[in-house]
């Protein structure tokens, strides 16, 4: 890929992804096979004022190389200078910028049960200080292909084909060309999402029905005074926007806590702790995941909706359109940050305070009686395809038609 192309992509991602302020930190995470979009973010990042940048690198081989070697008590400790630094970071709330790049199958044949305890343990000390962060900087991931990731979604090509094939349809799904002005079309992206957000704030739903031929049929009630978002973020304490994820296509919200029924089928492969999960579906009742069904690694699934108490409940219902730009490309990412771009989706796990009308002034146990899940996780899955229909319930007592054949009807 042409470093001209790829360094408007960096520099997207600083201006758009966090839109970070003159003066402020950032933090890049990133493997170490991606240093050189990586390095460019960080110049990008140095221009726009940033008065330090911090890199944070991974490397998927050396994670599982320690999941196969170390001991679970090992695994299970967390250092005093892991926790200094986390404290530290919530205090100084630099900006975020995570660059995906991962082989969506990499940690296939490591011990789950290995990895979700080393994953409570280390849960248990670092959720409480990510929650002190919430909602109260700016963050935003994007992603970069790597060999192994090209592979896998043209894995008919060369490898080096295979990458660059992957990052011309990065670029596409991110509004990236040679000539054009992707923060522009950022910003004409962002208004039609808000357009979508207020038509569906103003209905004031009570819930949704999920159907569609595949077996999905489910209804899940909403938060009274939740609110619609999608697109950019703004920052209550700074009134700064942010781009959260880049690609976005979604408008999403957070359902009432322990109330849905029914069956929700999956439409896409999941890539859950660096495993592909294909074909597979999740049975609801009062408010909870009863019960999964999948032809390989049921186990793995059974396993996340333990994770903790709020692992079974739902924390985000998303709606996408069938007729989207990632959908009508027709490319199988293997990567969420795509994938749910595709398709409409829900997501297990930890809700989304933003997405209940005034939070800003409620207290963490305001928030959570108001109906918002709380958990360690937040995994999405796509149930979207091309013969759904969702119909909404008002709090008035009408029915609305809120997407019809797998795409919007209002």
């Amino acid at each position: 890929m042409k470093k001209t192309v790829m360094r408007k992509y960096a520099k997207l991602a600083v201006q758009k992804g966090v839109n970070l302020q003159k003066g402020q930190a950032a933090v890049i995470q990133a493997s170490v096979s991606e240093h050189e979009f990586a390095e460019m973010v960080a110049e990008e990042a140095y221009r726009a004022g940033a008065k330090w940048v911090r890199m944070e690198w991974t490397d998927q081989t050396v994670t599982r190389l320690h999941y196969r070697h170390q001991t679970l008590t090992e695994l299970c400790k967390v250092a005093d200078w892991t926790v200094e630094k986390m404290k530290f970071t919530a205090k100084e709330l630099p900006c975020m910028i995570h660059i995906a790049s991962a082989d969506p199958d990499g940690m296939k044949g490591i011990n789950p049960a290995k990895m979700q305890k080393a994953m409570i343990a280390q849960s248990k000390v670092f959720k409480p200080i990510r929650n002190q962060m919430e909602s109260k900087y700016q963050w935003t991931i994007v992603a970069v292909p790597s060999p192994k990731w090209a592979k896998k979604v043209f894995p008919g090509e060369r490898t080096s084909t295979a990458v660059e094939k992957l990052w011309g349809e990065i670029l596409k799904a991110v509004r990236v060309t040679e000539d054009n002005d992707p923060v522009a079309e950022w910003s004409s992206h962002n208004q039609r999402l808000a357009d979508k957000c207020e038509k569906l704030n103003a209905l004031d739903l009570e819930y949704l029905h999920y159907q569609a031929p595949n077996g999905t049929d489910f209804t899940c009630w909403l938060i009274p005074g939740h609110r619609w978002v999608g697109g950019c973020e703004t920052l209550k304490t700074t009134g700064v926007d942010f781009n959260p994820n880049m690609p976005s296509e979604e408008v999403f919200t957070s359902p009432l806590k322990g109330k849905c029924e029914g069956t929700l089928v999956a439409t896409l492969p999941l890539s859950y702790q660096g495993v592909l999960i294909d074909s597979f579906s999740m049975d609801f009742k009062d408010g909870k995941a009863v019960a999964v069904h999948a032809g390989e690694h049921q186990e793995l699934l059974e396993r996340m909706i333990t994770m903790d108490e709020g692992a079974c409940m739902l924390g985000e219902l998303a709606l996408v359109p069938n007729d989207s730009p990632i959908s009508n490309s027709g490319v199988l990412f293997y990567n969420t940050l795509f994938d749910e771009n595709a398709a409409c989706h829900v997501a297990l796990g930890r809700g989304f305070n933003e997405a209940l009308e005034g939070f800003e002034n409620m207290s963490d146990q305001e928030i959570k009686d108001a109906g918002i899940n709380d958990s360690m996780i937040h995994v999405d899955f796509m149930i979207g395809c091309k013969e759904l229909n969702i119909t909404g319930h008002t709090r008035d007592g009408r029915d609305v038609a809120i997407f019809t054949d797998g795409n919007w009807a209002i």
